[in-house]
């Protein structure tokens, strides 16, 4: 049996008429928890079946919300993260999002014997996906902003994934993510904290937030793998390889779009926080293949091929999500450049 009929903005209600989605009814037995304290609705959930794909990473990232989002969002909705029925949904989830990554990651031959050099490997594979050569010479402004609202900047919520990714190391491994962290923090500058300068770049160029039902696959599975490796000490390894990644590849993606910028005349505030990934990203790519990926693989050797993985996992993910904002963003695609537009009309240039 469903647990609520859900209406249309996924809220207790009529029944929606398009489909039963598994992420509208855990929306709304999670409303019925905080509200009544009754947990019947979140254990009928448990073994609800998905739409499809895209169901499945709304709902999973619903429930990394729980864990990370800030607490004055979530409503109460965070006491119910670790509830038996909300950790077993999390843990179907995430089993068929790891399978995923996993599967096509497989594709991807490389050696595991040298860690480092298999991630730099990796990296080097894909450093510039053909859409930041596009952003940087061809594309129009509102072309532009729908890719980065897309993208969301090159480590969307990076300072809280490093501070998850490094419990329980020590030291060399914990002092390196601690500087990455403190650099992320604008070295003490709360003005060039780098949260606040993608909040300047938002405003200058009106970047619309958009919801995640209007995002594609890709782009959720991206947000999803990153709250799968910050969510799972179990997989702090392959955490330490996504992450890495993001660092390693980072500048030249960055350089591209501030050379877009440039070309198309862009407000001053929109380039801090593109500048700032392209100059200390490949800094920071560096110093975590050498001081924390190198001396972790040799005080664990099995960590390893697991490092590797999670930098597979992150590779994979970015190698889907580019393709399909390229696909999204280009002339010859234009309903998402036309939507984001109409979104930026309301705000303005």
């Amino acid at each position: 049996m469903w647990p609520t009929e859900p209406s249309t903005d996924g809220r207790p209600g009529t029944r929606r008429s398009a489909a039963d989605r598994l992420a509208i009814y855990l929306d709304a037995a999670l409303d019925t928890a905080v509200a009544t304290g009754s947990t019947d609705a979140l254990e009928a959930v448990v073994e609800l079946p998905a739409a499809d794909e895209r169901d499945e990473l709304i709902a999973l990232l619903a429930i990394h919300d729980l864990s990370m989002s800030p607490l004055w969002t979530t409503g109460g909705r965070e006491r119910f993260a670790g509830h038996p029925a909300v950790a077993a949904l999390k843990w179907r989830l995430e089993g068929a999002l790891v399978e995923r990554l996993e599967a096509r990651a497989s594709a991807f031959e490389v050696g595991v014997d040298d860690p480092v050099a298999a991630v730099r490997r990796i990296a080097a594979a894909d450093l510039v996906p053909a859409v930041y050569g596009w952003l940087a010479d061809d594309a129009d402004w509102d072309q532009l902003v729908a890719f980065l609202t897309l993208e969301g900047g090159p480590d969307a919520g990076f300072d809280d994934l490093v501070a998850l990714a490094q419990v329980g190391l020590h030291g060399g491994p914990k002092v390196t993510m601690g500087a990455n962290y403190w650099d992320e923090m604008g070295c003490g500058d709360t003005t060039a904290v780098h949260t606040s300068l993608h909040d300047r770049l938002v405003a200058a160029i009106g970047m619309p937030r958009l919801p995640r039902e209007e995002l594609p696959a890709s782009a959720l599975e991206r947000c999803a793998t990153g709250g799968l490796l910050a969510t799972n000490h179990a997989l702090q390894p392959e955490a330490l390889g996504a992450f890495g990644l993001i660092e390693l590849q980072a500048g030249p993606r960055c350089r591209a779009v501030v050379r877009a910028l440039r070309r198309l005349d862009a407000p001053a505030d929109a380039f801090p926080f593109y500048e700032e990934h392209a100059e200390a990203d490949p800094r920071h790519g560096k110093e975590w293949l050498d001081h924390v990926i190198a001396p972790l693989c040799g005080e664990h050797p099995s960590w390893g091929v697991r490092i590797v993985q999670g930098a597979l996992w992150r590779h994979e993910a970015n190698r889907r999500f580019f393709a399909d904002a390229h696909e999204r963003c280009a002339p010859e695609h234009a309903p998402l450049v036309a939507r984001i537009s109409g979104r930026l009309d309301l705000v303005g240039r």
